[in-house]
C-alpha cells in the first residue's frame, strides 16, 4: 500500500498539495484577523503595522456594544429580531418561488415561454440601483411600508435563483416526471415528491445566496421603513460605524462586524459541498 501511494505522489502532485495547501492557508488570513479584531482592545486595534492574532484577548467590545444599545431607544436584540424573521421568510418564499418557476419553465410547455426566459435573462443584467425607484414605488402603492413585507417582498422575485433552479431541474431526466404521470401522479406530487429531493443541491445554493443578500441589505431597512423598531440589524451597523464618534466606534465595529460575519460562513461551510455540485451540473461557470 504504501508502494502504490509512493507511485501516486508524484512531483508535479506534491508541488501540487503544497501549493494549494499555502493557497488555502493564505486565503484563510483575512477570516482569523476579522476574528481575533472583535476580541482586540482599542490599544492593539489602532497598532500599526496591524496585528494579525490579538495578545489580550477582551469582552470589552461586545459590552461597548450592548451598552450602548441598552441606551438608546430601541435595544440591540430588536434589530437582531428583525433581522433573523426577514431572513427566515424571504430565504424559504425564494426558495419556494424559484423552485415552482423553474419546474415549470423546465418541464412544462405553454404560450410565451421563451419570452419569459429572455426576461429572466434581462433582469439578470439591471444593477439593484436601477430598480429602486421602481420597488418603492410599489411597496408604497401596496401600502407595505413600515411591515415585514416590506423587507420581503423585493426578494422574493429573484431572476438568479430562478435561472439557477431552472438549469439544475433541466438535467433531471423527463422520463422520471413521464412515469410518474403514467402512474397517475400529479404536478403537486411530482414537484414534491420527485423535484425536491433531486434538487438539493441547487436549493442549498439559493438558500446561501439569499441568506446572505437578505442578511447585509441595507436598502429596505433605509427606503421603505421610517420606525426604527422595524430596521434590521445590517442597518443598525451602518448607522454605528457612521453615528459614534471618536475611537470608541472601532471596537463596536468590530464587534458587530464579527457577528454579521459569522452566520454567513456557518451557512456556507454547511452547503459548500451542495453549491459546488449545483454549479457542475446547472452550466453556470
Amino acid at each position: 500500500m504504501i508502494r502504490a501511494l509512493r507511485k501516486q505522489l508524484t512531483v508535479s502532485r506534491m508541488f501540487l498539495i503544497a501549493f494549494l495547501t499555502v493557497l488555502g492557508l493564505f486565503m484563510l488570513i483575512p477570516i482569523v484577523f476579522l476574528i481575533n479584531n472583535a476580541f482586540k482592545p482599542l490599544s492593539e486595534l489602532f497598532l500599526f503595522p496591524p496585528t494579525i492574532i490579538v495578545r489580550q484577548p477582551t469582552l470589552r467590545n461586545f459590552e461597548q456594544l450592548l451598552l450602548h444599545t441598552s441606551a438608546g431607544l430601541v435595544p440591540f436584540t430588536r434589530y437582531l429580531f428583525n433581522s433573523v424573521i426577514v431572513t427566515a421568510v424571504s430565504t424559504v418564499s425564494v426558495i419556494l418561488v424559484s423552485t415552482m418557476a423553474g419546474y415549470v419553465l423546465s418541464k412544462h410547455r405553454f404560450h410565451f415561454k421563451t419570452l419569459i426566459m429572455a426576461m429572466i435573462m434581462l433582469a439578470l443584467m439591471f444593477a439593484p440601483e436601477t430598480v429602486a425607484i421602481p420597488r418603492y414605488l410599489v411597496v408604497s402603492f401596496l401600502g407595505l411600508k413600515d411591515t415585514y413585507f416590506a423587507h420581503v417582498l423585493p426578494f422574493i422575485a429573484s431572476p438568479v435563483a430562478v435561472f439557477l433552479m431552472k438549469q439544475f431541474i433541466d438535467q433531471i431526466p423527463d422520463s422520471l416526471t413521464e412515469a410518474a404521470k403514467l402512474d397517475g401522479a400529479g404536478d403537486m406530487y411530482i414537484f414534491t415528491r420527485i423535484i425536491i429531493p433531486l434538487t438539493a443541491p441547487a436549493v442549498a445554493t439559493v438558500t446561501i445566496i439569499t441568506f446572505q443578500a437578505v442578511y447585509l441589505d441595507v436598502e429596505t431597512s433605509t427606503l421603505y421603513t421610517t420606525k426604527e423598531t422595524m430596521k434590521t440589524l445590517a442597518f443598525y451597523v451602518t448607522s454605528l460605524t457612521s453615528g459614534v464618534p471618536g475611537v470608541a466606534a472601532a471596537g463596536m465595529a468590530a464587534a458587530v462586524g464579527l457577528l454579521m460575519f459569522l452566520p454567513n460562513l456557518i451557512l456556507f461551510l454547511l452547503f459548500q459541498r451542495k453549491m459546488i455540485e449545483t454549479m457542475l451540473h446547472s452550466g453556470v461557470k
